[in-house]
């Protein structure tokens, strides 16, 4: 096979899997409904951590942007949608990367919500993570951060400045992945 073949090949199937429409990852729809709004799937990706893949990510907005910083500071309902694809994610490690991430968002000044991350972290992923299981975090103005797992309410986690940290994890200046972060962003 001469060397042109194989990269001829190697880029078909690249421009394959980029141009897969975002609701193509399984468990990630077009819509949800958010505290009886309806919100859009504005974008989606899928977390990978060295080579493995960790989660699919969903985030849904009342109307698409492609504006991080106005959708980080927006008081409106919205939600975020992660489907754990690995069976080497476990509690603990996703507990520990959302601790970096609420870090990484805030700049380190994590001590005005830490109430509310710690309510976030114990909920979330107090109990054991499984691969297929499907966490739901859906923002309203009046109830908060709703937390849910596989269909199952949680907690609700209240307060802004916590949905902007929660959202900044991934769309900050210093998100989890920056391909993730164009990704949700529908770049």
């Amino acid at each position: 096979m001469s060397m042109r073949l194989v990269q001829t090949t190697f880029f078909s199937v690249l421009l394959l899997l980029v141009s897969i429409p975002a609701s193509a990852f399984n468990g990630i729809p077009d819509k949800l409904s958010v505290g009886g709004k309806q919100v859009v799937l504005n974008g989606a990706g899928t977390r990978t951590k060295f080579i493995i893949s960790v989660y699919n990510m969903g985030l849904y907005l009342q109307k698409k942007s492609n504006n991080a910083q106005q959708i980080i500071s927006a008081n409106e309902a919205m939600a975020i949608r992660i489907q754990v694809v690995s069976g080497f994610a476990s509690a603990a490690k996703i507990s520990q990367a959302f601790k970096t991430g609420f870090h990484n968002a805030t700049g380190g000044k994590t001590a005005p919500i830490q109430p509310q991350i710690n309510q976030f972290l114990k909920s979330a992923f107090g109990t054991s993570v499984k691969k297929g299981d499907i966490f739901d975090f859906a923002y309203t103005p009046a109830g908060g951060v709703k937390v849910s797992k596989n269909n199952k309410g949680l907690t609700v986690v209240k307060g802004l400045p916590f949905k902007q940290a929660l959202v900044g994890i991934w769309l900050s200046n210093k998100p989890a992945q920056g391909s993730l972060k164009n990704q949700l962003l529908g770049k």
